[in-house]
């Protein structure tokens, strides 16, 4: 679960880390606390993980200067703390349930699209993009003078929970008000609407994307990860040039992959 691993660290004082330390700091070892904790909801901070949440959207630095934090006092960058992701999946249902309702979806159609966009839009892409991001800035963004550290998977699923969350409450909860009576239209004001959220969500996920790599000082470059902002707004305006409803696609699609 760590995003840094020194090979130097393996060594302190006048050894070798006993066997006790080692297993301690194991990717194993934290992922099995990490997963253990999943069942008892009495360890988890939710108040915590809500004040993330609230921040991701006005202040994403603060979130990422906690992770500073974390690893100062816990010696690791990536949450030891279940809650995020258990308040993620929460946030996840419910939205789903009501684009259902939105759709005017049955509730096996609504059951079959929650199972989609969980184990597929959610868990299936988000394992994707984080391995993607964690091959990526171990390849090419990590320091030459650094050559002992690197960003380790955990820590870059971490960044994409932060950049998925704010996508999730604009695409699958604010855009859910609009879409009926304002987006599914056949005006220039319904895919101007719908087309202006999906700018901002997805121009979310990349500046919080961001700043989770540049948070890593052992990390160069990493302004480069800003570039897909040019082609988002390029697609954007290309989008109202054109006509496209991204928003009608996606419940298009939506109801095609439920029947």
């Amino acid at each position: 679960m760590l995003p840094t691993t020194s090979v130097n660290s393996r060594n302190h004082g006048n050894g070798a880390l006993n066997s006790r330390d080692a297993a301690r700091h194991t990717a194993g070892a934290k992922r099995y606390k990490y997963l253990r904790r999943l069942f008892h909801f009495r360890q988890m901070d939710f108040e915590f993980a809500l004040w993330q949440m609230l921040y991701l959207f006005t202040s994403p630095q603060r979130v990422y200067r906690n992770f500073h934090y974390r690893k100062q006092t816990k010696d690791q960058w990536a949450r030891d703390d279940p809650a995020f992701l258990v308040l993620l999946s929460i946030w996840l249902c419910v939205s789903t349930v009501g684009f259902g309702f939105v759709l005017d979806m049955g509730f096996f159609e609504t059951i079959k699209l929650l199972l989609w966009v969980v184990f597929i839009d959610c868990v299936g892409v988000g394992l994707l993009i984080a391995t993607l991001m964690w091959f990526i800035s171990n390849k090419y963004l990590v320091k030459q003078q650094n050559r002992d550290y690197d960003v380790e998977w955990g820590y870059a699923f971490d960044v994409h929970l932060n950049a998925f969350y704010p996508l999730l409450v604009i695409l699958h909860f604010i855009q859910l008000f609009f879409i009926n009576y304002v987006i599914i239209s056949d005006s220039v004001i319904g895919y101007f609407v719908g087309n202006t959220l999906w700018l901002i969500a997805i121009g979310y996920y990349i500046y919080v994307t961001f700043l989770g790599y540049s948070a890593l000082p052992f990390l160069k470059n990493t302004a480069i990860l800003l570039y897909p902002f040019a082609l988002l707004i390029m697609l954007y305006l290309i989008s109202l040039a054109f006509g496209w409803n991204f928003t009608k696609m996606l419940c298009s699609f939506y109801k095609y992959r439920v029947k």
